[in-house]
């Protein structure tokens, strides 16, 4: 069961600005890079769930973030319909985020007042997926879209939070970009957990690198 309300995770997703993107399917290495993340002072973090038996891999990574990282939220991405939803919503997935506007999974995730963050391409998915309960919409790929279509839905609806996954880098250039256009957070996967970070397992780095990402968005946030 879910520890956080939608409410509650909107709300950290809007002040803290950045969402981890992450997969792995060696427990152990996943806890390290909760930790790093969490320690650079992330407070979200999605796992995407691609892998065979990635459910097991994510409820052992719920449990540790629980007992060992205070405040962490979990949720899951990459999922594609209600009962995978349902799934991970009883292993305490605390938000779901899905590659495609999907109203089954809406249902479900309402049910039980979990944020979920469907894919969106055009304006008028967005639209529905307000209209079916959405917080905040997850602009999917990003980088086929970019800041100037942010900007130009942010015009006529101005009410809608949005969420890119994709296209989406560290460096502050891009992330003033995506901000100064209007989004309420960023997804970043292996852009800011990159293969070269988990292969050498240099988890400082990665963690030093969470913490810039998020002093650059804070800086841009407040300014």
């Amino acid at each position: 069961m879910a520890q956080y309300s939608r409410i509650e995770v909107a709300t950290v997703m809007k002040e803290n600005g950045l969402v981890p993107l992450f997969y792995h399917a060696d427990v152990e290495l996943g806890k390290k890079v909760l930790k790093a993340c969490y320690d650079g002072g992330a407070r979200l973090l999605e796992f995407t769930a691609r892998g065979d038996f990635a459910f097991e891999i994510f409820r052992e990574l719920n449990k540790y973030a629980i007992d060992k990282l205070p405040g962490l939220i979990m949720g899951v991405g990459s999922i594609t319909d209600a009962a995978a939803a349902s799934l991970y919503m009883q292993l305490g997935a605390n938000f779901i985020v899905t590659p495609v506007l999907r109203e089954d999974i809406a249902i479900v995730c309402n049910r039980r007042k979990v944020l979920w963050s469907p894919g969106c391409g055009s304006l008028t998915e967005i639209a529905r997926a307000e209209e079916l309960g959405c917080e905040i919409v997850k602009l999917f790929p990003g980088g086929i879209y970019e800041p100037k279509f942010v900007k130009a839905i942010k015009g006529p609806c101005p009410w809608t939070s949005i969420m890119p996954t994709g296209g989406v880098s560290p460096t502050e250039e891009n992330l003033r970009g995506w901000f100064e256009a209007g989004v309420t957070c960023v997804g970043m996967g292996s852009q800011l957990i990159s293969k070269e970070i988990l292969a050498n397992q240099d988890f400082d780095s990665l963690k030093n690198k969470v913490a810039d990402t998020l002093n650059i968005i804070s800086e841009i946030q407040n300014n």
